[in-house]
């Protein structure tokens, strides 16, 4: 009966070695989120027209299974037709670099006059 307690408690620190181990750290999101970011400003830097003024928009997108964006909703301030079709035309089914998990992100797009 001693080594049954022995065998089993030898088992469930094995096992919860190995569930430790595939926890992630809380900053985890936060790094890919900061690398999605930056891929996300490199397809949009350079527009094709002159930005006359500051836009803040928010773009809700997510990732298929082919590691491409897929843009769900680009919520602009008033209606600018201009801004959302250009990110949605350069973001749509653009391949990232980075492995990113599939769910929804939320990313502020701010675009700057010169």
């Amino acid at each position: 009966m001693k080594s049954i307690k022995i065998l089993l408690v030898a088992v469930l620190i094995a096992f919860s070695n190995t569930v430790s181990a595939n926890e992630k750290t809380p900053g985890d999101d936060k790094v890919k989120v900061s690398v999605l970011s930056k891929e996300i400003q490199k397809l949009l830097a350079n527009p094709n027209f002159p930005v006359e003024q500051n836009f803040f928009v928010k773009v809700k997108l997510t990732v298929n299974n082919n590691n491409e964006i897929v843009v769900l909703s680009v919520d602009t301030e008033g209606d600018i037709e201009t801004i959302s079709t250009f990110i949605k035309s350069r973001l749509n089914y653009k391949k990232l670099i980075s492995k990113t998990k599939k769910k929804v992100y939320i990313v502020p797009v701010k675009m700057i006059s010169l």
